[in-house]
């Protein structure tokens, strides 16, 4: 399980297979309301306008849809999910999203679930939209160096596609190999390469957007340059599904690097490892990526996975270096760790993909815990200070924080923990647990960052956003979303 997934996977963050079903297939097994009515109807109008959509209605079977990755322990007290649509091309899309608006119907796009802030969350009385089955690549044009993708396509497929253009797309969260690209770019996902090449929003260089209102909009260019009217590729993505649903994507490819190495720096302490990056910053290496694990990361690892990173020191550097010249960037990176206290490997192939999987699977968590994650980022000389306060906070709550950090742009996850007493409910989180995650967010604000760096707000950090967002601010995006979704009918309670 991808780490920033396995950190979310039993509680919220601060704070299957189902039956096909057509619509005329008979009553739906769900209550009575009015908003429910109004569903039925929606259902109805599909199963006659496409009677070859697959469309489930809201059963036991679909509760799998009504949560992402960070909301699963909802699952035990839900009886019925939502009903789920399964367009395969936008043209469907398109005559569900009308049939929603014509009846009033909420409207919820989901990728592949793998979501960390409740952002695909769904009731029994709301419509997903599931852009699973829109994975198509549907072009790949390697001397414009782009592909055209539909928003259903796995992030690590279309890397695997492309390997034999000699081209890769840039953008890796952790859960690469399970999480769509709409989905990345709902969020506009980071990852570890972000330290080189930019999180998603610098791979996309064009959309195709359904509206509220059913109707389909092309923004963005095929172009690299291009600043005709406002720039709305960069409002839809990070949009978390607010604004309109991506049916098709326009991504920026680069050239497969001619090399790459990873490198490990281990350190005395975690503040020894903290420091050590403003080593990197000043020399003239840019690795691709730089990951900053911290001692009590290095000790969940150990634990979880049998491996034995904290007999080589208390903190981590792993490094990725790519491109030209990379006996000479190597050569220049080991004398700037060196020379602050760095023990410095050059790890040989498959001892660096070993590192990297632990890197993205390898924490674990304890059934005895209760645990909350986040996704804060700071600008990346303060890092040190971020984890200088871990301790303080930790006093302060009662809890227990680690973190791995994507350093090279100073995006962190921290883990905060608490031990369970003997007898205690797991459903039943203290609320020290989120009070010190939200105590962390609020440090990262005064260091400059913000409260979420790639994973999104979701539903489970509004009040988060509502600490860094003033109420100017949430005032112009709010009247952006009037704008595009006057009934407020796509992803209602989310991001904003």
């Amino acid at each position: 399980m991808p780490t920033e997934l396995a950190a979310h996977a039993s509680s919220t963050p601060f704070a299957g297979s189902a039956p096909a079903a057509t619509a005329g297939s008979g009553s739906a097994p769900f209550a009575g309301s009015e908003t429910a009515g109004r569903l039925q109807r929606v259902i109805g109008d599909l199963a006659s306008e496409l009677p070859q959509l697959e469309l489930r209605v809201p059963s036991v079977e679909t509760r799998e849809y009504a949560v992402d990755a960070s909301t699963r322990t909802r699952l035990a007290n839900l009886d019925l999910g939502p009903a789920v649509a399964f367009p395969v091309s936008a043209e469907e899309v398109q005559a569900v999203v009308r049939a929603a608006a014509r009846h009033g119907v909420a409207v919820v796009p989901r990728g592949a679930g793998s979501g960390l802030a409740g952002g695909a969350t769904a009731d029994q009385e709301q419509l997903v939209v599931s852009t699973e089955r829109l994975n198509r690549i549907v072009e790949v044009s390697p001397l414009d160096e782009v592909a055209v993708v539909e928003p259903g396509v796995i992030n690590a497929d279309l890397n695997r596609h492309l390997e034999p253009y000699g081209l890769f797309y840039a953008p890796d969260p952790a859960s690469w190999d399970i999480s769509s690209i709409g989905g990345n770019i709902a969020t506009n996902a980071g990852g570890l390469r972000c330290a080189k090449y930019g999180v998603t929003r610098e791979s996309i260089l064009a959309l195709d957007v359904v509206l509220a209102d059913g109707s389909l909009v092309h923004v963005g260019h095929r172009s690299i340059k291009g600043v005709t009217g406002l720039d709305l590729v960069s409002v839809f993505v990070g949009s978390e599904g607010i604004l309109g649903i991506v049916v098709a994507a326009t991504v920026r490819l680069r050239p497969v690097p001619v090399a790459r190495r990873t490198v490990s720096a281990f350190f005395e302490s975690t503040a020894a490892g903290a420091d050590a990056l403003s080593a990197i910053t000043r020399s003239t290496v840019r690795p691709s990526v730089v990951e900053l694990f911290d001692s009590r990361t290095l000790e969940n690892i150990d634990q979880h996975t049998g491996s034995t990173l904290t007999a080589r020191g208390g903190a981590l550097l792993l490094i990725e270096l790519d491109g030209y010249g990379i006996d000479e960037q190597s050569a220049d990176l080991r004398a700037a760790l060196e020379a602050v206290g760095g023990l410095v490997t050059e790890e040989s192939v498959e001892d660096g993909e070993a590192l990297w999987e632990l890197r993205r699977s390898g924490r674990g968590f304890d059934p005895a815990e209760w645990f909350a994650g986040g996704d804060i980022a700071v600008p990346k000389s303060r890092i040190p200070e971020m984890f200088a306060h871990f301790p303080v906070v930790e006093e302060r709550f009662g809890v227990t924080i680690g973190a791995v950090a994507h350093a090279g742009d100073g995006n962190l996850h921290p883990i905060v923990t608490l031990r369970m007493p003997e007898g205690a409910d797991p459903s039943v989180v203290p609320p020290q647990l989120h009070d010190a995650a939200s105590a962390l967010a609020q440090f990262a604000l005064e260091l400059g960052g913000t409260v979420s760096g790639e994973h999104g707000i979701g539903s489970s950090k509004l009040d988060l956003a509502a600490l860094e967002l003033s109420d100017r601010n949430r005032a112009a995006q709010h009247a952006i979303k009037r704008a595009l979704d006057p009934a407020a009918l796509f992803n209602p309670g989310k991001a904003i």
